[in-house]
């Protein structure tokens, strides 16, 4: 007989159920949520298992590997469809959830999780502190030149590496100005250095890896838009069709169509944020700041001429999202074009 289980995961402890093929409960437990103590809880159990369901979150990858360096047939699924199951139950419960899952596993409905790599994992987490380090340093920025506005002081638009400087010899008329503004100008003169510090980091990255020094040979596509697409799609090989990583980034128009109704919306936003905002960035790179021609960029052109710069940018990243995968999988360079054939076309 074939037995399934479900493991509904939280910060210190998994509940875990056990069904039959039948969908009958066999066995339920809890555990550390600990790679460890889950194989150990397994072990107790004593069954064989065909599948063992995990829903995404963010230990999940960590006992995804621990479970399979075991030799266990662990399974991360889709956390809206595992909701959907969820909802089901009268009850939210952690042994509710446990159990949905595991009937999950028994009936395999459910759309598996590519789980990356922990180096692919490790980088995203770079990118991630990077983004966070700037945004709070545009924030704080931004209360700064709150309170010198509230003293009718203007800063103007310097640069970041002159902002405190700037700050500091108009504040300087105010004492009283100048003892709120110094602390967080402090606080700003040290995450300007870790930012740096993080950038550094990305940039080595970068330069260091085979397939981040080919996506750059793309226009606009710079170091941190290479590093966010190659540590999100982690294995090429896992799409099918170049077409499908579009939408894998939520690049393509979500759509709703019963019966007679049938509507185009908006892009989804589906998948990874910092891989579709830097591919967003890198398209306006592109089409606004790269001077050399390529038929990409006229084709990007041509849109923002006839639909406008916004919808133009949205599809040059999904085309760069397309043209970036199939580079990745034929080991070739960027393909510029010529003029001729495209006035051809």
């Amino acid at each position: 007989m074939m037995y399934y289980a479900g493991m509904d995961v939280s910060l210190e402890e998994t509940s875990i159920c056990i069904v039959d093929e039948t969908g009958r409960i066999v066995r339920e437990t809890r555990a550390a949520s600990e790679p460890q103590a889950l194989i150990a809880a397994l072990e107790d159990i004593g069954l064989p298992m065909e599948r063992i369901g995990l829903e995404a979150c963010s230990l999940t990858a960590w006992l995804h590997d621990g479970l399979r360096g075991a030799g266990l047939a662990a399974i991360c699924i889709e956390t809206r469809q595992a909701n959907a199951a969820m909802t089901t139950m009268p009850n939210k419960t952690d042994r509710n959830d446990a159990r949905a899952l595991a009937q999950i596993m028994r009936t395999g409905w459910f759309q598996q999780v590519h789980v990356k790599s922990r180096q692919c994992r490790l980088w995203r987490s770079l990118l991630v502190a990077r983004r966070t380090v700037m945004n709070e340093m545009r924030s704080i920025e931004n209360v700064v030149r709150a309170i010198l506005r509230e003293g009718g002081i203007k800063l103007g638009t310097p640069s970041r590496a002159d902002f405190a400087g700037k700050a500091r010899q108009i504040a300087n008329s105010d004492p009283l100005v100048m003892a709120l503004v110094e602390p967080l100008l402090a606080v700003l003169a040290t995450m300007l250095e870790q930012f740096a510090q993080l950038t550094k980091q990305v940039l080595d990255v970068a330069k260091g890896e085979m397939t981040c020094r080919r996506l750059m040979s793309v226009p606009g596509v710079g170091p941190i838009t290479a590093l966010a697409f190659r540590a999100t799609i982690d294995r090429p090989d896992r799409f099918r069709r170049s077409r499908d990583v579009g939408a894998h980034l939520g690049l393509t128009p979500s759509r709703y169509q019963s019966g007679e109704t049938d509507i185009q919306g908006r892009i989804s936003r589906c998948g990874d944020e910092i891989a579709r905002t830097a591919l967003y960035e890198a398209a306006h790179s592109l089409l606004v700041r790269s001077k050399k021609w390529s038929s990409l960029r006229a084709w990007g052109t041509s849109i923002a001429e006839r639909r406008g710069m916004a919808r133009a940018r949205v599809a040059v990243a999904r085309k760069l999202a397309v043209i970036l995968h199939r580079m990745w999988c034929d080991g070739s360079e960027f393909r510029f074009g010529k003029q001729a054939d495209l006035a051809a076309a």
